[in-house]
């Protein structure tokens, strides 16, 4: 429980692939005991880094869950339970995602892994209208890209339009 709920705040913090983030390791997000409030990770799809916030939520499920974890010497901040893997796998976490999409009620089917990469981004774009940010943040480099990841179209290009008052 305590590791799923890190994992989770994690997740939409760090706005991160499953490939990279089950790969996290303890350095990652911390100095010592302490939680960092920003990270930085190099991205295996596209080789380059990204840098996410640690919210004070995320900040407290991670400590509680690194006191846990540091007992085990694992460098990797979700360890596998199988001796041949260093850390979780993404059909592990992708699993996991199920499962609390259906203990809230909704179809898991609608959602996956990459469900809790949209999250914050697509709450950060609906509230400033920001592409260019989100587009930092998700760590595109192309802003076409961000566009379509966000699905974007040309009403909500209006509607951030009409929002300008010069």
């Amino acid at each position: 429980m305590r590791r799923d709920l890190a994992l989770f705040n994690l997740a939409i913090d760090s706005k991160l692939r499953a490939c990279d983030l089950v790969k996290l390791r303890i350095d990652d997000v911390s100095s010592g005991p302490m939680v960092r409030d920003r990270a930085t990770v190099v991205q295996k799809k596209t080789g380059r880094p990204v840098q996410f916030e640690i919210t004070e939520q995320t900040r407290a499920s991670l400590e509680v869950w690194l006191r846990l974890i540091r007992a085990t010497g694992s460098r990797y901040l979700f360890p596998s339970r199988l001796h041949a893997r260093p850390h979780r796998s993404t059909r592990q976490y992708s699993r996991l995602v199920h499962r609390w999409v259906d203990s809230i009620g909704l179809k898991s089917i609608f959602y996956g892994t990459h469900s809790m990469r949209r999250t914050k981004v697509t709450q950060i774009y609906r509230k400033s209208g920001n592409l260019r940010a989100v587009q930092l943040l998700l760590g595109h480099t192309k802003l076409e890209s961000t566009v379509r990841y966000l699905g974007i179209e040309v009403d909500d290009a209006l509607h951030v339009a009409e929002q300008i008052e010069l």
